[in-house]
Formats: structure tokens, C-alpha cells, sequence
């Protein structure tokens, strides 16, 4: 009897990475603890009273967030929840540092509070969600979805001259426009997967550009006359912009056409062009961005004011604690112009930190889309990865003068129970697809014939 080399078929996957993820947890809650510490320093010259907790609090927040994603997501992407985790607690430092100016009633608490359901709602998906294709069962109620929390907002008063806020007694005024953008792109997912084809399909070539058939332009000229109502009626610039560039993102990456593209900037210019000069609120943003240093009944307006921030920062910054930015009108450097004071007290150094936090979070959302195994989680990926890199780019480029300031907020950093909530929950949904690419497939079961074979062999 001869005996010969067998070879076992095992199933080995990727490792799961959560101690790394662990590891660098631990930084991303050192660092705002430690940018804490040196706002009290530079302010009162002693270690504020509420590090501990502040401290405590936060690696309360983000060990129980790693707890339950080592469970429910185990092979998810290891860098999201840290990078989320220090942005959100950065966040916290600059708006209670900007709390112990004589700027208005204290901010942190309640920002510390939304960030708080923030990672509750990151949890429910975590552990609900067990599939992201699961969502694309809802593609057309999420459209409904959509739609109403977009039109909401036309039946409140507005604030600070646009209608994108809901106020609810006994909880605050909420902006549905942050949830809106993860629901469509649910619809927009699960539309495009099934339209793709039809809507990759040319009529003929122009210019070196495959013009799409007439009738499929259809979705492409509805979103962007739906975008243009939202300017309109909600004088919301920032939505609209999102919501249509979301939309042409999407459409590109199914499609693979760079007509849509071409007609997706030419309709937002176009559409962007007619209500900038013909809507009050939309004009007066334009005029301040065209104008930053014009005054206004003799007082500089809050643009020049960033502008000066950022100006006074130089390369490195003149330190937490020891900037003017608090001298932007209002409630503005707690939420609109939260950016200006990262680049006065952290100078251009700590302006590009920030912004490659959030180029690096985008970056692994793309990561997840070009490794999931089905079309929808693609999609889904790269719409919510697309919609929070627009977010980044409106908001610093309005802050920075690149183009009109929108009003919307930063996300994790900026002042804004909505902001922070949504966000989280986008973290949620792209850690599921992640997880669900990642994960090792199962060890396939084991022949009879296979083995009757092997016996044989063996004699």
C-alpha cells in the first residue's frame, strides 16, 4: 500500500483588524484630550475641571462604538470609527472653546448629547442592519422618504433666511436635509442598478462625447429641476448642490459616461446662474463671495471676518484658545465657520490635518465600493462616500472663499444636533457594506465522492 500527499481546501480570510482599530482609538481620543487640556491652559493658565470627563466621556463613546462593531461587524474597515471619533471630538473642543467666549448661550453640552444618539443610531444600524441589500427592497419608499423630509422644511419659518429647518417641542429644530441625503441615496442605488444599462446606451457622438438617447435625459432633467425647486422655495443652496451633484456622481460611476457629467455641470451652472440672480438670499451669498471685504452699515461682514482668521493663522497657528474668531457675528463660528477657526488657532498645518482626515474617511469609502461584491453595495458606497465629500467641499470651499457659502455644516466638527447624527449613521451603513465585502467566505462542505475518491487513491 503506497501512500500519497493530500491537500486540504481550507478558507482562509482576511484578518479582521479590530485591534488595530482599537489602537488608533486611542489616539483619536488622546488628541482631543490633550487640544482640551491646552485650551484651558492657554485660557485660564490651569487643566479645565471637566477633562475627565470630557475625556471619560469620549473613550466611553468610542469603546463601546469598537465593542459593538468587533461583534456585529468584525471584518469592517479598522480606520472609519477612529477618524470619525477624532473629528467628532475635535469638534467638541473648538465649539466649548469657543463656549468660554461671550458669544451666546453654551454650545458643547448639547452637541456632546446629539453626538451621544449620534453613536446610539450607529449602533442600531450596526446591529439591525444585518445586510445592506436589505435596503434596496425600499428603493421607491425611500424616494418618498426623501421627497418629504426635502419639502418639510417649506412649512416652518425660516432661519437665517432659509427654510431648511423643522421645529419640534420639546426637541429643537432638526434638518432633514442631513437625512435626506443618506435615503436618496438609498433610491438612487437601487434605481441605478436597474436602469444603468438603458441609461449607458448613446444615440450618437458629438465633440468626442457619446450624447445620451433624448429619452433617457428624463431622470437627469427631473432631479435637476427638483434641485432648483428646493433653491427656490427653501433658498437652500447647499441641499440643492448636494442633492444634484449627488445624483450626477452616482449616474457617472453606473454608467460610465462622461456625457452625464458634461450635463450635469452645465445644468447646475445654468440652474445656479438663473436663481443667483433672481433670489434675494441666493444673490446676497454670491455678492458677499464676489465682495468678501464690502461692509454693511459700516460693519465687515462675517466673510471678511473668516477671511481675517485665517489670514492671522499663518503656517502653524496662533494656538487653541488664543484666536478672534469668536469676533464672526452670531452663532456662525460654531457651525458655518468652524474651519476658519481651525485655520486661525491651527494655521494652514492644522487646516490640511483636518482635511486629510476627511479626504483619508473618503477614501476608504471608495475603498468599500471598489470592494463589494454586489452592484447595489457599489452604488450605495460610492453615493455616500460622493454625498459626504460634496458636504466637505460646499462647506470648506464656502468658508474659504472658493465659492458661495452654502450654510451647511461640517460634518462631526461644526455645531448641529442633525449634522452629527446623520453622519454617524452614514459610518453605520458604509462599516455594513464593508463588513459584508470583507468577510471571509464560508469553508465549502465536504464531497463524498470527494472522500470515496481519497480512500481509493490512498490503497
Amino acid at each position: 500500500m503506497s501512500a500519497s500527499n493530500t491537500t486540504t481546501i481550507t478558507s482562509v480570510g482576511a484578518p479582521n483588524r479590530r485591534n488595530t482599530e482599537l489602537a488608533l482609538l486611542v489616539f483619536a481620543v488622546l488628541i482631543p484630550v490633550f487640544a482640551y487640556a491646552n485650551v484651558g491652559l492657554a485660557k485660564n493658565g490651569s487643566v479645565p475641571a471637566g477633562l475627565l470627563g470630557y475625556g471619560v466621556g469620549l473613550g466611553l463613546l468610542a469603546g463601546v462604538a469598537h465593542l459593538l462593531v468587533r461583534k456585529f461587524a468584525p471584518y469592517s474597515d479598522p480606520l472609519m470609527l477612529p477618524i470619525a471619533t477624532l473629528l467628532n471630538g475635535l469638534g467638541l473642543v473648538l465649539i466649548w472653546r469657543l463656549d468660554l467666549e461671550p458669544l451666546g448661550p453654551a454650545m458643547a453640552p448639547k452637541q456632546l448629547m446629539w453626538s451621544t444618539v449620534g453613536v446610539a443610531l450607529f449602533i442600531v444600524v450596526l446591529v439591525f442592519l444585518k445586510d445592506h441589500r436589505i435596503l434596496q427592497r425600499y428603493t421607491y419608499i425611500s424616494m418618498v422618504v426623501a421627497l418629504v423630509l426635502l419639502v418639510l422644511p417649506v412649512f416652518f419659518p425660516p432661519v437665517y433666511g432659509a427654510r431648511i429647518w423643522v421645529t419640534l417641542p420639546g426637541i429643537g429644530s432638526l434638518q432633514p436635509g442631513e437625512f435626506a441625503k443618506i435615503v436618496i441615496t438609498v433610491f438612487f442605488a437601487g434605481y441605478l442598478m436597474v436602469k444603468r444599462d438603458a441609461l449607458a446606451l448613446a444615440s450618437r457622438r458629438v465633440m468626442g462625447l457619446y450624447l445620451p438617447r433624448g429619452r433617457d435625459l428624463g431622470p437627469i432633467l427631473v432631479i435637476w429641476a427638483m434641485s432648483l425647486l428646493i433653491l427656490i422655495f427653501e433658498t437652500d443652496l447647499g441641499t440643492s448642490l448636494l442633492f444634484f451633484g449627488l445624483f450626477v456622481i452616482m449616474l457617472y460611476v453606473a454608467t460610465e459616461r462622461t456625457s452625464w457629467i458634461v450635463f450635469g455641470l452645465l445644468l447646475s451652472s445654468a440652474g445656479a446662474v438663473a436663481v443667483a440672480s433672481s433670489e434675494p438670499h441666493v444673490k446676497v451669498r454670491v455678492t458677499n463671495w464676489l465682495h468678501p471685504l464690502a461692509t454693511v452699515n459700516g460693519d465687515v461682514t462675517e466673510t471678511a471676518q473668516s477671511r481675517y482668521a485665517f489670514g492671522s493663522g499663518g503656517l502653524f497657528g496662533s494656538g487653541l484658545g488664543q484666536g478672534y474668531s469668536r469676533l464672526i457675528g452670531g452663532i456662525a463660528p460654531k457651525s458655518d465657520y468652524i474651519l476658519a477657526t481651525v485655520g486661525e488657532e491651527l494655521g494652514l498645518a492644522g487646516v490640511m490635518a483636518v482635511l486629510l482626515l476627511y479626504g483619508l474617511l473618503i477614501e476608504r469609502g471608495i475603498r468599500t465600493a471598489l470592494a463589494a461584491r454586489d452592484p447595489f453595495g457599489k452604488l450605495l458606497a460610492i453615493g455616500l462616500s460622493g454625498a459626504f465629500a460634496l458636504q466637505v467641499f460646499v462647506v470648506a470651499g464656502g468658508v474659504t472663499g472658493l465659492i458661495p457659502l452654502t450654510g451647511m455644516t461640517m460634518p462631526f466638527m461644526a455645531q448641529g444636533g442633525s449634522s452629527v447624527i446623520a453622519n454617524w449613521a452614514l459610518v453605520a451603513i458604509l462599516l455594513r457594506i464593508s463588513d459584508t465585502a470583507r468577510r471571509p467566505a464560508p469553508s465549502p462542505a465536504p464531497s463524498p465522492d470527494a472522500e470515496a475518491t481519497q480512500v481509493v487513491r490512498s490503497q
